[in-house]
């Protein structure tokens, strides 16, 4: 096991890669404002040669996902290109062309998330007639906790529906406070007996996808560095893919003085060992 790196900056390792697949959410923003250090940070590391692919959780494709990007400020120069969980989802959609889905979430109403299945052939339905259940977050973030929400998750377990969860995160913060996501009504499907798909980090396909869209653009990573918040999905998706990874403190834990301990036992606690930590990701 290689031991955990502090370096002062991302300009202290940028020589060792390439590419560079960043999450977004506690990385480069919080959902409230940009960490202005992380943009620049990429913007440099691309001046320098390297190539920065996002890769989100968002449970949107990424034409939605980037919208948010222009508002909050975050530089263009900062990534190449940004694929998202919703995208992968979209992939893992258009195989079940034909079935019937139920469809549990809508933050924002179906309105927003019709992008991740409109073009597609795909019916809807309730739980009682569905052939697969597309979990896309809690109805209501703010608000509703995933207990909540158990006994309509057994009645999709009872019927033996596989559940597609397009957001693997457990929690995102906002601002300074932490949300549920679609994650963590996933583990409750588990729990009860029932099977997920991901198709979002810590799994394959949305690597399999960054990397695809690095090479549309003329890019082949080889020696490639993730970077992002959260162990149960950033570093064990790196550590999956056989990549360096570096752990930035800017989102879904708050730390405190003693940095570089806290960290240490976040990660022992996740059973995960990254490359790299960072309080925050900077130059």
């Amino acid at each position: 096991m290689t031991k955990l790196r502090f370096p002062e900056g991302l300009s202290a390792i940028a020589g060792d890669y390439d590419s560079i697949l960043c999450d977004v959410w506690g990385v480069i923003h919080n959902g409230r404002a940009i960490f202005a250090e992380a943009c620049e940070a990429l913007a440099k590391f691309r001046a320098q040669g390297g190539h920065v692919c996002l890769i989100t959780n968002a449970p949107v494709p990424k034409a939605q996902a980037i919208r948010y990007f222009e508002p909050l400020g975050v530089p263009k120069d900062s990534f190449d290109d940004c694929v998202t969980s919703g995208d992968a989802t979209r992939a893992e959609l258009k195989l079940r062309s034909g079935q019937s889905i139920w469809r549990l979430g809508g933050d924002e109403g179906w309105e927003h998330d019709r992008f991740l299945y409109e073009g597609l052939d795909l019916k809807f339905e309730d739980s009682a007639h569905a052939d697969l259940l597309l979990c896309i977050g809690l109805r209501d973030m703010y608000n509703d906790q995933p207990e909540e929400y158990r006994d309509e998750l057994k009645e999709g377990v009872d019927r033996g529906l596989t559940m597609i969860c397009a957001n693997p995160d457990k929690q995102v913060r906002v601002g300074g406070k932490l949300y549920w996501c679609a994650g963590a009504l996933a583990d409750i499907y588990e729990e009860l007996g029932g099977t997920v798909i991901y198709p979002g980090k810590p799994h394959a396909g949305i690597y399999r996808l960054a990397l695809e869209r690095l090479n549309a653009l003329g890019h082949t990573p080889s020696r490639i560095l993730c970077i992002g918040d959260s162990p149960a999905t950033d570093i064990r998706g790196a550590t999956r893919q056989g990549y360096d990874s570096l752990y930035v403190g800017t989102g879904l834990k708050e730390h405190g003085p003693d940095f570089e301990q806290e960290v240490t036992d976040l990660l022992a606690d996740y059973g995960e060992n990254a490359t790299y930590a960072m309080s925050g990701l900077r130059w």
